[in-house]
């Protein structure tokens, strides 16, 4: 298993090749862009560890920006007691979704993510279930 952990908006996440992250907006980065994280802390290749300090040097994680978004709702509600003072106000934090697509190590491609037609097989509506699959012996069909 290949991980990398990486530090974006003040934050550190463990990411993985072909997981979806949310993280604070990246307002500089359009929709089904291309996005580098380049502040990489660690990486974990197969059980070989690759500690930065801070960061690993020439070490990327490639990513993808799917969306903009703005997260749940939080609700903030402040009363003073005996005083008839109520506030009720809302916040809805704006992220940014990416799907981390490789990480890579001194240009090298340690880890990618699966394509999506690696990751589904074809299915063929078409072709006739096996004697296995209907539960019909063979020698009855």
């Amino acid at each position: 298993m290949t991980y990398a952990i990486v530090e974006t908006g003040g934050k550190q996440l463990w990411v993985e090749p072909g997981r979806f992250y949310e993280v604070d907006r990246l307002a500089e980065v359009e929709e089904n862009s291309p996005f580098d994280l380049s502040r990489v802390l660690l990486i974990n290749h197969e059980g070989q560890i690759t500690l930065g300090h801070p960061y690993v040097s020439e070490a990327v994680v490639r990513a993808r920006v799917l969306q903009h978004r703005r997260g749940d709702k939080i609700i903030v509600y402040k009363m003073r007691p005996k005083k008839k003072t109520r506030k009720k106000r809302g916040h809805r934090q704006p992220l940014t979704r990416l799907l981390i697509e490789s990480i890579e190590l001194n240009g090298v491609p340690l880890a990618t993510a699966p394509s999506r037609t690696e990751a589904a097989p074809e299915s063929n509506p078409e072709a006739a279930p096996s004697a296995a699959a209907t539960g019909i012996p063979a020698d009855e069909e």
